[in-house]
């Protein structure tokens, strides 16, 4: 599903940003390297997701009327379920292309015969409903506690924003997150449920958990270590004078990776010789005693890295059913980034008020403190916009969106991709037959190579086309 973590974190496992553990012949992985086909179970459980989330919605709509109630709260009801499809669609629209416009509950005969709409289509139908539904919805500020997590202007004003910049209607997008702006007046990373996060999944321990402690945890604590951060996302977060990174660089220490480094590195990544959880995280590719140790045959991770986001490190229960906390979907991070990059994209004039108005509030907010971002060339702030973009909101689901509509897939999704270094190791760090050892004693992960043309849309699941031909 889109919104619980295999579409939010595990999605990111499918860019340069990280490795599925479970090998090459992981369906998240094949995603991208080339070898994606029609019978791709990941591909298939989103397509159906979203499908039912359309069905449920088309069938609210067609039967609310004649419900007795109030009729403010109905409005805001009819908004919801408009908001709630109209974001499927806009998925769908992104990742498949031309996909079947479905307004109504159908009939199996009508469901087994409907024919595509093209992605232009689905693409205005999503920018007329969250137009809509938007002026019914509430405020994020008018939420009750008991309410949080239903939908809001904000978070419909986020998604047509979205589409604005995948369709490059820069000005549109400027004046669409200049509302949402308005809107949302702090910027507070304590509370998950602050004004931070403008839409989130919510998790209810026991009833609806969250499953990405129990996947994602290291061995050491219990968890099967499926998400594994690549070397090619952990070089971005550069040191904490504001320079680059550099395997060369005297701040770069190989024993505590995290050292004079951005402080999201470490709120971000696990590394070698790191505590998590009250214990020691040791995935030396050397050290065959460790649980965690860096190999292609334990439960344990392929590059060197483990995810630390997303987890509060006291949590004491049962990892598959006993963790509650929400996963983001849209943060106010995304939309300070994303204003800024449609500001830069229109060829509006730029500014040191512009940055310290997006980028910078991120980056010297007391949790990062960062350097701010002075440079005001176009082309030079466009770089620094995309690494910040993407250290900030990294498995938060849109590495894959940004590199399909920025169109930088040849340049990161094909070749060699890397893990952690370890200069002291004495073993072979995985390298390939035929590979010299690599400059920087890093750890050999895998090969991509997407196929540009052909990956970029996603096929129609072949149990769909085998139902109904009309979709292929």
């Amino acid at each position: 599903d889109w919104w619980n973590c295999g579409g939010i974190v595990f999605l990111d496992l499918a860019t340069d940003n990280g490795y599925d553990r479970r090998g090459d012949n992981s369906t998240i992985n094949r995603l991208t390297d080339g070898t994606l086909l029609p019978n791709n179970s990941v591909i298939e459980s989103l397509w159906k997701g979203s499908y039912r989330r359309i069905t449920l919605a088309n069938d609210f709509l067609a039967h609310i009327d004649n419900v007795p109630m109030d009729e403010n709260k109905k409005a805001r009801m009819k908004a919801e379920a408009r908001f709630l499809r109209a974001t499927q669609y806009f998925y769908l629209s992104q990742y498949f292309g031309a996909v079947p416009l479905v307004e109504k509950v159908l009939t199996s005969e009508e469901a087994n015969t409907v024919h595509k709409d093209s992605k232009e289509n689905i693409e205005q139908f999503v920018l007329d409903e969250l137009t809509e539904a938007t002026n019914d919805l509430p405020r994020q500020s008018e939420l009750p506690t008991s309410e949080i997590g239903r939908a809001t202007k904000q978070a419909s004003l986020a998604f047509l924003g979205r589409l604005q910049l995948a369709r490059k209607e820069f000005k549109d997008a400027i004046e669409t997150y200049k509302q949402i702006i308005d809107y949302v007046t702090i910027f507070n990373d304590v509370n998950e449920n602050s004004a931070e996060n403008i839409f989130s999944s919510q998790f209810i321990t026991l009833k609806a958990p969250n499953f990405l402690t129990q996947h994602a945890y290291p061995a050491i604590a219990g968890g099967w270590h499926f998400i594994n951060p690549l070397e090619s996302l952990a070089v971005d977060y550069g040191f904490t004078d504001g320079s680059m990174f550099s395997y060369d660089s005297p701040l770069f220490n190989p024993k505590n990776m995290a050292e004079n480094r951005d402080p999201r590195f470490a709120y971000t990544f696990l590394w070698d010789g790191c505590s998590f959880a009250g214990e020691i995280y040791d995935c030396h590719p050397d050290h065959s005693n460790s649980v965690d140790q860096l190999t292609v045959s334990k439960q344990a991770t392929r590059t060197g890295y483990g995810l630390r986001k997303f987890f509060n490190e006291q949590f004491s229960g049962d990892l598959g059913t006993g963790y509650g906390g929400n996963i983001p979907i849209i943060r106010y991070a995304e939309v300070l980034l994303s204003y800024l990059e449609a500001k830069l994209e229109a060829g509006d004039p730029l500014s040191q008020e512009l940055l310290d108005e997006t980028i910078n509030k991120i980056r010297t907010r007391p949790s990062v403190n960062m350097p701010p971002i002075t440079e005001l060339r176009r082309d030079a702030l466009r770089q620094i916009l995309r690494r910040e973009r993407r250290i900030e909101l990294a498995f938060e689901g849109l590495r894959l969106w940004d590199i399909l509509r920025w169109g930088i897939q040849g340049e990161v999704l094909v070749g060699d991709f890397w893990g952690a270094s370890f200069p002291d190791s004495q073993g072979s760090l995985n390298l390939p037959n035929g590979y010299e050892k690599d400059p920087y004693s890093r750890w050999w992960v895998t090969k991509k190579n997407f196929r540009i043309g052909v990956d970029e849309l996603w096929p129609i699941p072949e149990s769909e086309t085998n139902i109904n031909p009309n979709l292929k």
